[in-house]
């Protein structure tokens, strides 16, 4: 049995420019058995879509659905878009999936680590690949795992291929580039175009995670998010579903 780490995020990248309006970078995702992602979760989320929208021909994509933009417009008429919402809630909540985030307080990270600092993408990669493979080590059925991510540019691909291949050779500070490559055979980059149920869900939970970090109100539900959170055994987010840095 394989299992899929499929990666969205939410704001940029950038220590040297800081929006002050989204001071946080926040990677995240789903986890999900292969064969339950392509099939059943991508058969839901297609559904989800037909049932509202009349075609599964668009993209789940945050950006768009809250600017109402690219397939979305209906989403100005009040009734229509409380009922995307209340839908959506229910879509998350009844998959097989669990969410993991690593979030990066901007302004706090490059004021404790200056020049030194690492991108908050690759911060917030390393720290995901930890606990996805925890999170198979930890499962009786999975073999191995896979990551799909969201293509951007052609540089920024480059860049994450690089951490990829860092992360192979060097490891993280708590697993070993031979523990990394056991557990995990490739990290694939894919169009958010190809529609992939994995990518979609990812997307709609990330920035969730982002505005609650932030103390702002989201209409996708928390309550949903933290039900779907990877937890410890006594039921634990923090650590295991959430990594927040630098820490307090």
């Amino acid at each position: 049995m394989t299992q899929i780490l499929f990666l969205d995020e939410s704001g940029d990248h950038n220590l040297t420019k800081i929006d002050q309006t989204h001071p946080i970078f926040v990677l995240g995702g789903v986890i999900a058995d292969k064969k339950y992602a392509e099939g059943e979760m991508s058969e839901k989320v297609s559904n989800f879509k037909k049932e509202i929208f009349g075609t599964a021909d668009l993209c789940l994509h945050t950006a768009d659905f809250t600017r109402q933009r690219n397939g979305f417009e209906r989403m100005k008429e009040k009734s229509f878009c409380e009922n995307f919402y209340k839908k959506l809630n229910e879509l998350i909540a009844s998959l097989d999936i669990k969410i993991v985030a690593c979030a990066v307080r901007k302004e706090m990270h490059f004021a404790k680590y200056g020049m030194e600092a690492i991108d908050p993408y690759h911060l917030s990669l390393n720290v995901l690949v930890e606990r996805f493979c925890f999170e198979i080590e930890t499962s009786s059925f999975a073999s191995q795992g896979l990551i799909v991510a969201e293509k951007r540019d052609s540089s920024l691909d480059r860049q994450l291929d690089l951490a990829w291949l860092n992360l192979k050779i060097s490891g993280t500070k708590y697993k070993k580039a031979t523990e990394i490559d056991r557990a995990i055979s490739s990290l694939n980059l894919r169009a958010k175009d190809d529609n992939l149920a994995g990518l979609e869900i990812a997307d709609a939970v990330v920035t969730p995670i982002a505005r609650a970090i932030l103390k702002r109100k989201s209409r996708v539900s928390l309550e949903v998010i933290k039900g779907k959170m990877r937890k410890s055994h006594l039921g634990k987010i923090n650590g295991f579903g959430l990594v927040i840095l630098p820490k307090k």
